[in-house]
């Protein structure tokens, strides 16, 4: 691995850690869509950085949720369940900023909170392990 594949896997991490600390005064601020944007971003950061240590790309949001799919989730890397949030929150976030009239609650964001950093913990724990 390059050093400039380090310096970016390091700086995706912290973009990731970065934007759940976004979504969290976000929900401090009653600002539920835009919660749900950056929980989404928070946890795309995290696996983009899956990406960049194993060699893989993509332009698109839908081709980063594919590779992650297929070479992470399929392969037993991170446990369905866990991979269910990151899909769910790239559907919530696809909703919340371009569907009209979609207004998102308290009682569902809360949660996703929770399971988003979790989701970044264990992308996280995976990076670390096996390469920076």
């Amino acid at each position: 691995m390059t050093q400039g594949s380090k310096d970016l896997i390091l700086y995706r991490l912290e973009r990731a850690r970065e934007t759940i600390e976004e979504a969290r005064i976000l929900a401090n601020a009653a600002r539920w869509n835009a919660c749900v944007n950056r929980l989404y971003y928070a946890c795309f950061y995290a696996v983009s950085t899956l990406l960049v240590k194993d060699g893989l790309a993509s332009s698109k949001h839908t081709g980063v949720r594919s590779l992650f799919n297929k070479h992470y989730v399929k392969t037993g890397k991170v446990p369905k369940d866990m991979a269910r949030v990151y899909n769910d929150l790239f559907e919530r976030r696809q909703e919340g900023d371009y569907i009209d009239f979609v207004l998102f609650k308290e009682t569902q964001v809360i949660p996703w909170i929770c399971l988003a950093e979790q989701f970044i913990e264990h992308i996280t724990s995976l990076v670390q392990h096996e390469s920076v």
